[in-house]
C-alpha cells in the first residue's frame, strides 16, 4: 500500500516542477518521504520539468488513424521542430490517434503520463492539443489523409461521406488538406462574421469608386469569393478547377470533416 496520497504528488509537483509521473515514481522510491523524494528527483535530473508548461507549444506532429467505420486526428504539441521529428513524439502521436480512434476523444487522457514521461526526457513543453474522431454511419464511408514533413504529420484530415466511395472520401481529404476551409456549407458561418465582410467590401467597393447602382451585384460578387476561401462546398476541386466540390459529389454528400494541421 503506497505511503502517499494523491495531494501528496501534486504537492511534490509544485514544489519541484516534476511531471506527475516522476513525481509519483520519486515518492514509490521513497517511501512516501516528501524531502527524499525532492531530492530523488533533483539527482535524477527530473524536477522542473512541468516548468516547462509555460513556454510556449507552437510546434508539434499530427496524426490520423482509421479504424473501421471510425478515425481519429489527434495533434500533439511541443516547443521546436526538432523534438517534433523525434522518433519517440511521432509514435507517442500515432498511438495517441490508435487510442481515439477504437475508444474515443476521451480516452487521449490514458496517456497522460507517456506525455509527462516524454516531456521530461526531452525536455520541452508538450501536450495533447487538439482531439477529433469521426464515426461514420450506416450508408456512410470514412476516409483521411496525412501531409508527413521530415518525418512528421504536419496536415491531418479525416472526412465522413454518405452515398459515396472510398475513393471519393479520400480525394475530398486531399482536397481539403490543401485549401483548409473552415466550413462545410455556407448556413454554418456566423450570420455576423457575413454581415461584417459584406459592411467591410460594401465600404471598399464605394472607396475604390464603384457606381451605387452597381454596388450589390458586386458586393454579391466579392462575397462569393470571401466565401470560396472558407466554405468546403463553394470551393473548386484543387485537381480540376473546372469542377465544385458540390459539382463533383453528385448524389453524395459530405456528412462531416476535421482538418488539423500546424501552425493553426
Amino acid at each position: 500500500m503506497a505511503d502517499f496520497t494523491a495531494k501528496d504528488v501534486q504537492a511534490l509537483r509544485q514544489s519541484t516542477g516534476a511531471g506527475m509521473l516522476d513525481a509519483k515514481k520519486a515518492l514509490e522510491a521513497t517511501g512516501g518521504d516528501m524531502d527524499e523524494a525532492a531530492q530523488y528527483l533533483r539527482v535524477n535530473g527530473l524536477a522542473g520539468a512541468a516548468k516547462r508548461a509555460d513556454r510556449e507549444a507552437s510546434q508539434g506532429a499530427v496524426a490520423v488513424v482509421r479504424n473501421g467505420d471510425a478515425a481519429a486526428v489527434v495533434e500533439l504539441r511541443c516547443e521546436t521542430d526538432f523534438v517534433a521529428k523525434a522518433d519517440e513524439f511521432v509514435a507517442l502521436a500515432d498511438e495517441l490517434a490508435a487510442l481515439v480512434a477504437a475508444k474515443g476523444e476521451d480516452a487521449a487522457s490514458e496517456l497522460n503520463d507517456e506525455v509527462d514521461r516524454l516531456r521530461t526526457t526531452l525536455k520541452e513543453n508538450i501536450s495533447i492539443g487538439r482531439v477529433r474522431r469521426l464515426v461514420a454511419g450506416s450508408g456512410q464511408v470514412v476516409d483521411t489523409y496525412l501531409h508527413q514533413q521530415d518525418g512528421r504529420g504536419v496536415n491531418a484530415v479525416a472526412v465522413v461521406l454518405e452515398g459515396g466511395d472510398d475513393e471519393l472520401a479520400h480525394n475530398i481529404a486531399v482536397h481539403i488538406a490543401f485549401t483548409k476551409p473552415t466550413y462545410l456549407s455556407r448556413d454554418e458561418v456566423p450570420e455576423a462574421d457575413v454581415a461584417a465582410e459584406r459592411v467591410t467590401v460594401a465600404e471598399i467597393s464605394r472607396n475604390e469608386g464603384k457606381p451605387e447602382a452597381a454596388l450589390d451585384k458586386i458586393v454579391d460578387g466579392r462575397m462569393n469569393g470571401w466565401f470560396k476561401e472558407r466554405v468546403l462546398l463553394d470551393q473548386s476541386y484543387v485537381r480540376d478547377e473546372k469542377q465544385s466540390i458540390a459539382g463533383m459529389l453528385g448524389s453524395a454528400r459530405i456528412v462531416a470533416f476535421s482538418q488539423v494541421f500546424i501552425g493553426s
